[in-house]
Order: structure tokens, then sequence, then C-alpha cells
């Protein structure tokens, strides 16, 4: 069942011949996302919350330049060890990596190209990148965004990140064609909290539903992914207006320092761990998992 690019674990190749839910999961929250070794216990842990729901993990990463669907423990051990050492990897750095038989932690970006070639249609991340603030004169567009618009992966995450400006996010993505759905809510929620200010597509109330809107998509040859914003849980939330402080706090000092690029997103993940005295760090492992947990529910739907 290995494809020809993509090399399969032996579990999520067994799943994947059998028709049983599998759920595409990245690398770089692992290695880039946090410090060792909360990293490496996340890591675990989104697995096994994947496994309790009914689904098949597939940890997606670059290993000696491989692309790999399904990684043991001692290799995600590696990863979470290695943290910042890894090159974090997204569609332009692929073939780079892997000409170079290097490892490569993946994006969302990433992630979903692998995923497809893996015939993985469910992904569950923490939050999906954007339109940085400021981007009408930066240019600073995430190739997340472009992925969505062209790759067949339902990307389950707690909406955009707020780090970014969220409005322009969701006119890039209206104008690329990719529906935004709120699990259970009708505004997207901004990552470490619920709220956000702005409205999804629609509100959709169970996996069920999410599984035959995909399934419609697709379907009908309709190309590209679908966000599936789920709220962090309420007692995981953090305060809207203390974390847009926050966040303003930590834009400024990255643009005093000239920070930009793929530097900028860790950069500002880590200042706002540190101006929330670690609140943020509790708060990002539980969204992670409300997500992997959803997803295995919307595989299941999808298998069925």
């Amino acid at each position: 069942m290995n494809t020809p690019k993509v090399r399969l674990s032996d579990e999520v190749k067994q799943a994947l011949a059998k028709g049983l839910p599998v759920v595409a999961l990245e690398s770089t929250i692992i290695s880039h996302g946090m410090p060792y070794p909360q990293n490496y216990e996340m890591a675990l842990a989104v697995e096994d919350k994947v496994r309790a729901h009914g689904a098949v993990p597939a940890t997606i990463a670059i290993i000696n330049g491989e692309l790999r669907a399904g990684l043991s423990k001692p290799e995600i051990e590696s990863f979470a060890k290695k943290g910042l050492q890894i090159t974090k990897v997204s569609r332009r750095d692929i073939p780079l990596v892997v000409a170079a038989k290097k490892d490569g932690a993946t994006t969302v970006a990433s992630t979903m190209i692998i995923a497809e070639l893996a015939g993985i249609p469910v992904f569950a991340t923490g939050g999906i990148g954007g339109v940085h603030r400021g981007a009408e004169q930066t240019m600073d567009v995430s190739a997340d965004l472009e992925e969505l618009a062209q790759t067949n992966v339902a990307v389950i995450c707690a909406g955009a990140k707020s780090i970014l400006d969220i409005g322009l996010t969701l006119e890039y993505l209206e104008t690329k064609g990719v529906p935004v759905l709120g699990f259970q809510t009708a505004e997207l929620p901004a990552f470490y909290t619920r709220e956000s200010g702005f409205k999804v597509d629609a509100k959709v109330d169970s996996a069920q539903e999410l599984a035959d809107i995909l399934k419609a998509k697709w379907n009908m040859g309709l190309k590209g992914g679908v966000v599936i914003a789920n709220p962090v849980p309420v007692e995981y939330s953090l305060d809207f207006k203390s974390m847009e402080a926050v966040i303003e706090n930590a834009l400024k000092e990255m643009n005093a320092k000239g920070i930009k690029g793929k530097e900028s997103t860790p950069f500002l993940l880590g200042k706002v761990k540190e101006l929330t005295a670690g609140k943020s760090l509790e708060t990002n492992i539980q969204l992670v998992l409300n997500n992997a947990k959803l997803a295995a529910e919307i595989a299941v739907a999808l298998s069925r």
C-alpha cells in the first residue's frame, strides 16, 4: 500500500488498505512548537487521543530525505529532542530537504501535501497560518492559504493564530474558494481564545455533517481543502482583550528586532508564552488535543 512517494508505517499502511479512518498530524508543532519534554509528551498524547476516538494517527515528517506518514515513538522523540535543529519545511522547502536527505518538520502546508499523497484526507493541527499583520507592506502571507486552495485535505484547527490579521486571512480564503466551517460555533476562534469578532461561513453541529460536506465538495471535483474551526475548550480559553494587548507588545518587539519571514511565527508564539507566564502553552496543548478528537470523529464518519 506504500505510495511511490510516501513511506507509510505498518499501522497506517494497514489502516488505509482496509479503509479505516486515519488522521494526519504535523511535526513542526513537535520540533518548533514547544520545548522538550512537553513536545514529546504532547505528540504521544495527541496520537493517543486520535486512537481513543476510533482512528489511526499518522504523524507526518521527512526523515533522511524520505516523506513519511506514521512515525515510531523513537522517531517522534528524536524530533522532540532535536527541536529547532530540524529544518521547518513548507511546500518550497520539500525538494531541498529531500534532495539533501535531511530531516524536515512539516508545517500545515507540507503536511497537507504529504497527507494527500498518502491518501489521508483529514488533518488535525493547532492553528493555521494566514495573512500577517502589516502584510499590506510586507506581503507576508502564509503558504498554508495557497495549499488550502489546491490540496484536498480538511484541516481541523482552533482557527487562525491570533498573531495574524484574521480579517484579511478570511478574505484570502474566500477569494480562493476555501470553506471556513465552525464546529458548534458561528464565530471563528483565534487560537488561544474562543472568539475573534469574525464570523465563519457556516456553523456545523456534528462530525457527521462535516464529513457529509467534505464528501459533497470532493465528489463534485471541487479542488481544495476545508478549514474546520474548533474552539479551544472554555476552561482553557484565554481572555480575548488581554491576548490582543500581549500580541501587540510581541509584534512591537519583533519589528524592533527586525525579525521577518519564517522566523516571525516561532518568535511571536515564544513571546506570547513568556508574556502570559506560560498559560498559552497549556492552552496550546489542550486545543491540539481537542482538534485531534474532532478530527478522529470526522475521519470515522468519512470512512463509513
